[in-house]
């Protein structure tokens, strides 16, 4: 297969190195890429938002699939563009997209297919918002509802801080506060056949022990020793199935893949929101443990075929990713200053906002910079592996949370005992 990945962050990263591995992949591209995918595919300088010249690329690539990346092309009609092109493409079309688009329009699909989520109320004023948080309550809850790039929810105890984050967005959703740990379940889908992958946690928080702003995620890790038995059968039973099934039901089938951010609350189960992409960090750890091989599985899943594909086979053990941030973010990131000691580092090194200066100089170029990702027998050799390796990079000002994992592998993440 000629495989053509659209992004060029850390996912799109992760998603590449997997697909290198798969025998079946005998040509690999990424548009536009990042100085990570350079040594592994082809980059090609494309807008990715630009369905037309996706789709141009891909043709011209004479490529079997295509695998979009990040939600932006998602909710842009990329994927449509490249299907009606007559290529396979793994990624939704636009109005399946809008479950990230539009959280109010999830909270729709929700409904309409009986998932269990957060009571919420949709806002486009100032005094909706102010009556919808005196119903809630403390701790405060509001989304923006569209697209926010991972940083447009605030959960606070602060009311103004809550009026003054709806404030800066046109529309917003307004929710009670789920207790309990949060957990992200990914789903590959076909339109019909949903195959879930490992659960993951992932970090928001910029500092440890979930101090400071959310972020887009600063580390993550998978398997989830702690979360019980029938976690996954029961997400697929109630969240995940239903929610694709009420998409094809209305004729806008969900081919890619489908994400579901779960509480795992005293009275069970609740989505907090859903994404139609690979979530970053979560899909570091999980594709670097993740043994089938995925060109294969993304391409029956982009064909209707994935009922005919085997159970998803798994490395042994798990595996924690830890994010390197440049200085201030992720308010106001410093980019632009050198990275050394790449070379030194014995595991993957996912690039995310990096580039080359003029130089040839690998730099930052964003705010979330690297993931380090360690895979051993347990949670604690996993961490103990990604943090001796994170060690040795150089970034001036640079930091990175030192809890990634550490409650999970201490035995010490609470379970509901209603599930």
């Amino acid at each position: 297969m000629t495989v053509l990945v659209v992004g060029n962050g850390a996912r799109e990263h992760a998603l590449a190195l997997a697909l290198s591995r798969d025998p079946a992949v005998t040509a690999l591209h990424v548009a536009p890429g990042n100085p990570g995918t350079e040594p592994i595919a082809t980059n090609h300088p494309v807008d990715q938002n630009d369905g037309p010249a996706v789709a141009a690329l891909a043709t011209e690539l004479a490529a079997d699939l295509v695998v979009v990346g990040p939600e932006a092309p998602l909710v842009a009609g990329v994927a449509d563009a490249v299907r009606a092109a007559g290529i396979a493409c793994f990624g939704p079309g636009i109005e399946a997209a809008r479950l990230e688009g539009s959280k109010a329009f999830a909270k729709e699909i929700m409904t309409a297919a009986g998932v269990p989520t957060a009571e919420a109320v949709a806002c486009t004023d100032a005094e909706q918002v102010r009556r919808a948080l005196e119903r809630f309550g403390a701790p405060y809850v509001v989304k923006d509802d569209g697209l926010a790039a991972g940083k447009g929810v605030i959960v606070t105890d602060d009311l103004q801080a809550a009026i003054d984050h709806a404030a800066h967005c046109d529309r917003v959703i307004v929710e009670e506060f789920l207790d309990g740990p949060e957990v992200s379940l990914f789903a590959i889908c076909d339109g019909t056949e949903v195959r879930p992958l490992q659960p993951a946690q992932d970090f928001k928080r910029a500092g440890d022990d979930d101090a400071g702003p959310n972020t887009g995620g600063m580390g993550a890790y998978t398997p989830l020793t702690w979360a019980p038995d029938d976690l996954v059968p029961t997400v697929l039973k109630t969240v995940l199935q239903p929610t694709v099934d009420e998409l094809a039901r209305r004729g806008t089938p969900f081919n890619g893949l489908l994400y579901a951010g779960l509480a795992l609350t005293r009275n069970g189960v609740r989505v907090v929101e859903f994404n139609v992409r690979f979530g970053d960090p979560e899909t570091q750890p999980l594709l670097t443990k993740l043994d089938t091989p995925l060109g294969t599985l993304l391409y029956a899943a982009a064909t209707g075929a994935l009922a005919d594909q085997p159970p998803l086979a798994w490395k042994p053990g798990a595996a924690v990713g830890v994010v390197l941030a440049s200085e201030g973010y992720p308010e106001k990131p410093i980019t632009g200053k050198q990275i050394v000691g790449l070379d030194q580092v014995a595991v993957p090194v996912i690039h995310a906002g990096t580039a080359l200066d003029a130089d040839g100089r690998l730099v930052s170029s964003g705010g979330r910079v690297l993931t380090v990702v360690g895979m051993a027998d347990d949670l604690t050799a996993a961490r103990d592996q990604a943090y001796t390796e994170i060690a040795k990079i150089k970034l001036d000002g640079s930091f990175y949370r030192t809890d990634i994992a550490r409650s999970a592998a201490d035995g010490r993440v609470a379970t509901p005992s209603s599930l």
